[in-house]
């Protein structure tokens, strides 16, 4: 299904979200997180696939590929851990923390008995699992019942204490807020609620980099215009697309690129938010293939930036997302092979949608003349669900993708 949102503006970037998110609270962010040692120094590949630009019919059709930022997987080890040292340093601001240490580590002993909560649909609950055990923190993690044993293993291994509870996300966001309030527990969640958004603007602040590296590795140039002329953006709860988002709105301005949302369709919760008008929740069983973006409820923080940035919302069904993730998956002769996991496919899903549906394509302007971006967010977080959906592992398509750099010297 395809929205076009009558609310989606061309203005400048508003002051009045600046001052909530902006690009140089995400350059800090980005400068604190260098020294954390579970992330990459380097930059995320950004991939050109010219094979897969031609069966879509595009001009170009690049891959920012976050499955290589960090041995967690995913582009969430960008939010939780600067969410968590933004909350310590707020918390304790007479213990004059240096941010840059605390991420090493350097005040263990003075945080061991300081616990952070968060409900999690797998990867936000992993990174901010392995940031408390850098940070020295004990760390609770709250699974809902469609969360994978495999996830659940994941999280745990960076020493998380695991709750289950037999509900959706929504209601394990529920039990977590209970859970804290009970035993005094600040939260450190990637969704916002009424009267909770500091922590979820300063997880989101976190992706700004993102970004970042994406005007490093194209133009060089922050006043350059925009390498690309459409980026496409998983929902969820909306966190990466405001994130992201509002860093390309304050950058490019009126000249922005066109912004497309794309969710699985029974978990259609901001496709619902732009119909009515307000953040809304989904109307299907939410429960989806896409784990991450397996939401019911938008988050009314990140529905701020969305309402006016978010030029069309789509949905697609988990054959789509599984679809494209064996198409990144093979590669081709001209297109390095990728493991991308179900959320991350799901810019692809809808492109390769669209490619079959002529006047939709037309509607966004998606032509032979676009430059189209997709993030991928993730790899392969739950290795036997990967194998399971693409019919090979993620081992068996790196080396594929190994071989193919070695063939064309990259």
């Amino acid at each position: 299904m395809l929205f076009a949102n009558p609310r989606a503006t061309r203005c400048t970037y508003p002051a009045s979200l600046q001052d909530v998110m902006s690009v140089q609270a995400a350059h800090e962010s980005r400068d604190w997180l260098s020294r954390w040692e579970h992330l990459s120094p380097h930059a995320t590949p950004l991939w050109q696939l010219p094979g897969i630009a031609a069966e879509l019919g595009i001009g170009q059709f690049w891959v920012k590929d976050e499955s290589t930022r960090s041995p967690l997987a995913s582009f969430k080890a960008l939010g939780a851990p600067i969410a968590l040292v933004r909350l310590i340093l707020r918390l304790m601001p007479h213990e004059s923390f240096d941010p840059k240490g605390l991420i090493q580590g350097q005040y263990q002993e003075r945080l061991r008995d300081f616990t952070v909560i968060s409900a999690t649909d797998g990867n936000h609950g992993r990174a901010l699992a392995a940031a408390a055990q850098s940070v020295g923190c004990q760390c609770v993690i709250v699974l809902h019942a469609n969360v994978s044993t495999e996830r659940e293993a994941a999280i745990a291994e960076y020493g998380a204490r695991i709750i289950r509870i037999k509900g959706n996300y929504d209601e394990s966001v529920q039990h977590t807020a209970d859970i804290a309030e009970q035993n005094g527990w600040p939260v450190v969640s990637d969704t916002s609620y009424e009267g909770y958004e500091t922590v979820p603007r300063d997880v989101m602040q976190g992706y700004g980099t993102i970004c970042a590296e994406l005007i490093e590795q194209t133009t060089g140039d922050a006043n350059a215009a925009s390498p690309f002329t459409h980026v496409l953006l998983q929902g969820g709860v909306g966190g990466l697309a405001a994130g992201i988002s509002s860093y390309l709105w304050e950058i490019y301005q009126e000249q922005r690129p066109i912004l497309i949302m794309v969710e699985p369709h029974q978990a259609d919760c901001l496709y619902q938010s732009a119909i009515e008008g307000h953040a809304s929740k989904a109307t299907g069983s939410v429960d989806s293939v896409m784990a991450g973006l397996a939401c019911g409820e938008t988050s009314p923080l990140a529905w701020r930036f969305l309402e006016t940035s978010i030029d069309f919302f789509m949905t697609i069904s988990d054959e789509d997302a599984v679809t494209a993730m064996q198409r990144l998956a093979r590669g081709s002769e001209r297109d390095i092979a990728l493991v991308a996991g179900e959320s991350g496919v799901a810019g692809l899903a809808a492109l390769q949608w669209l490619a079959n549906q002529p006047q939709a394509a037309q509607t966004l302007g998606i032509d032979h003349n676009a430059r189209v971006l997709i993030i991928n967010t993730e790899g392969a977080t739950a290795p036997t669900v990967y194998t399971q959906l693409v019919g090979e592992s993620a081992e068996v398509v790196l080396a594929r993708q190994h071989q193919w750099q070695l063939k064309h010297s990259v």
